[in-house]
Formats: structure tokens, C-alpha cells, sequence
């Protein structure tokens, strides 16, 4: 939306696990899709314990400072609560550079709760998904007349990608590769999608392998994602990499990463999703998707009633698993957005007046 207002000019910054083959190069996606990368930033330091993180963004901010001298952007665009956004917002903020936040004013588990709303209190213009988000937003001291409650742009593409296609790409083990059997995904199959627990990162291991124990457990076909670049990482690929080798004939196929086009129309076409994805609560509540949120990483996030929790114990994850696929489809919830979030956002942004210098409001 930004790219075709005449208003605007449109800047794309890659960096951090974004550049890194482990987690999916989102380079070669990015321009297929049509956005040219106007800068890089190689920030992404692994490791399997929070200090990698903390030396992911010191790298980040040190990376930033030079494109931001370099691009003279108007606003700095950052999304939701990840460690590398942060400083994104860190690096704009000090250079006074006006920060447009979308995803703002939610609730989650992990550090990633403290991440969201510390950038909020740095960004300047701010774009909620939903009225509950946008009112946290204002008790945090935002000014109401900076809070823009326009939907969540993921809804946007999801809109999109189904509207034009909801079918699933067949020749998908072809082109995206991975490792695993290949099967026939007209059959019901599970897709996991789960990370680590940054507050609980020593666990990863075991809490993925008592996942993937309740999937196995019933009997489906399972396409399985890798893990993103968080701390106990690690821990969370090893329990995939050890159930594998154990049981080398386990009907589970694991990519590293898929375009988003692929994976919308996956959830939009499995038996159930499992894990712990903000993409079950937020994309899935549009999509209908059955869904099983396991543990603590999104505790608090307004859901819809496609979703059932489950602690991070085989036999609790296998029977609301259970539920789930008696249940199957959901009706549409536009709990994050009607698939329009991001003309709104677009349209905002071309007039907004705005200070650079921020005050609490209350």
C-alpha cells in the first residue's frame, strides 16, 4: 500500500535472521514480490542463549545508525515485539527519526511483552490491530490523537493470498525441499509451528519433543516448520532432529522456511494447527483454523474461539488436539483486522503531523 501511494516513497531495511539460509533468506521472497532491498544489515549472532540476542541488537543499532544516515527515511516502520525491532526503534528514536508502530498494545508471553510496549513508548504514530490493543496503548500515556486502530496488516496478505487461491501448491516438497517422507495432503494432515520460550529457553527441547510425541500419537501426516532465531532455538530443532533419527520412518516432513503464500493456504487446508505460532491466534481467528496454542509464549493475547490452550505435556496437547480435529473448521473471526489495515496505514501516513518530541499524556 505504502509502494503505490503516490505520497509515499517506500524504503525496505533486511537484517537479522532474515539474511541468515538457517532460518529462511527472505532476500530472493522479497524480490519476487516486488520490493527491492535499498539496504542490508548483517546484525544476526546465533547462539542458543539470551546473550545472543542482547548482541543481535547492540549489532542491530550499530547496523541502523549507517542506514538511517544513509536513506534519510520520514518515518521508521516497525512491527510488533521481536528484539531486532527494537532496535530499529532505538537507533530511529535517538537520530529523530519519527516512529510509526503497528501491533502495538497486545499482550503475550515471553520478553517479547516487554519489547511491544517499550516500543511503544519510543514510537510516535501508532497502528493497533483491534480497540482493546488501541486502549492499552492510551493507558500507557500514548496521546488517543497519535492511536490509529486500523487492523493488522498479516490480515491483509491473508485476505489476498485466499481470495485469489485457497488451494494448496502440490508440487510444495518439490519446491521448497525440506526433509521427511512426502505424502498426499489431500489427507488430513497437522501443520506445528513452535518456538522457544525466551523465559524458559532450557525447556525447548523437551517441550517440542512433548509436542511432537502428541502429534505422532494421532496417527496424521505432520508438516512441521523449523524454529525462529530465539533464544533455546536450538533446543527446539534438536527435539525435531533427535525424534527424526529415533524414528527415521516418522511421517513428518519439516521445511525450514515457506513463503507466506504457502503457509496461509496450508493452515487454511489443515486437519489442525499445533504449537505455539502467533499465527494460530491472530491469522488463524480470520482463516477458521482449528488450533492448539501450547504453553505459555502467547499467554494473554485476545483469541477467538478457534483456539484451545494446552500446557506443554504430551497427553493435555493430544487431547485438545482431539477436540480440534472433531470440531474442525471455524467461522471467520476478524478479531486482527478485516484485510485493509495497510491502505489505511498507507493513507495515514501520507498526511499525519506528528513531533518528533514525544511527552507522556497523562
Amino acid at each position: 500500500a505504502i509502494q503505490a501511494h503516490p505520497d509515499l516513497e517506500l524504503q525496505v531495511v533486511l537484517g537479522g535472521s532474515g539474511l541468515v539460509d538457517k532460518f529462511g533468506d527472505l532476500e530472493e521472497i522479497l524480490e519476487n514480490d516486488g520490493f527491492p532491498i535499498d539496504e542490508k544489515v548483517y546484525m544476526q549472532v546465533e547462539g542458543d542463549k539470551p546473550n545472543a540476542m542482547v548482541k543481535t541488537a547492540g549489532l542491530g543499532m550499530l547496523g541502523l545508525s549507517d542506514v538511517y544516515e544513509r536513506l534519510q527515511p520520514d518515518f521508521v516502520i516497525v512491527i510488533g515485539d521481536r528484539y531486532e525491532v527494537m532496535a530499529a526503534t532505538i537507533a530511529a528514536a535517538y537520530m529523530n527519526i519519527r516512529v510509526a508502530h503497528t501491533m502495538g498494545g497486545e499482550v503475550t508471553g515471553t520478553i517479547d511483552e516487554s519489547i511491544r510496549h517499550a516500543i511503544t513508548k519510543f514510537a510516535h504514530v501508532h497502528f493497533p490491530a483491534n480497540k482493546e490493543a488501541a486502549e492499552r496503548i492510551v493507558k500507557l500515556g500514548e496521546k488517543p490523537e497519535d492511536v490509529f486502530t486500523v487492523g493488522c496488516p498479516r490480515i491483509d496478505n491473508i485476505k489476498r493470498i485466499l481470495d485469489n487461491d485457497s488451494s494448496i501448491p502440490y508440487d510444495i516438497f518439490e519446491k521448497e525441499g525440506g526433509v521427511g517422507p512426502e505424502f498426499n495432503l489431500d489427507e488430513p494432515f497437522l501443520l506445528v509451528s513452535q518456538h522457544s520460550v525466551t523465559t524458559e529457553y532450557s525447556e525447548a527441547k523437551e517441550q517440542m519433543t512433548e509436542t511432537i510425541r502428541a502429534c505422532m500419537k494421532t496417527g496424521l501426516n505432520i508438516v512441521m516448520l523449523r524454529p525462529n532465531a530465539d533464544a533455546g532455538s536450538e533446543g527446539i530443532s534438536t527435539g525435531i532432529r533427535r525424534y527424526r533419527e529415533k524414528y527415521p520412518t516418522a511421517k513428518i516432513h519439516v521445511f525450514k522456511n515457506l513463503p507466506i503464500s504457502v503457509y496461509v493456504r496450508l493452515m487454511k487446508n489443515t486437519a489442525c494447527l499445533v504449537g505455539n505460532s502467533s499465527s494460530g491466534i491472530r491469522e488463524g481467528a480470520f482463516i477458521g483454523t482449528p488450533c492448539v496454542n501450547v504453553g505459555t509464549r502467547q499467554s494473554g493475547r485476545e483469541r477467538g474461539q478457534n483456539v484451545i490452550d494446552a500446557a506443554d505435556e504430551e497427553n493435555a496437547i493430544y487431547e485438545a488436539i482431539k477436540k480440534q480435529l472433531a470440531h474442525g473448521p471455524y467461522t471467520s473471526e476478524p478479531i486482527y483486522g478485516d484485510g485493509h489495515a495497510g491502505e489505511r496505514i498507507a493513507d495515514i501516513l501520507s498526511k499525519v503531523e506528528v513531533s518528533v518530541q514525544k511527552r507522556i499524556a497523562y
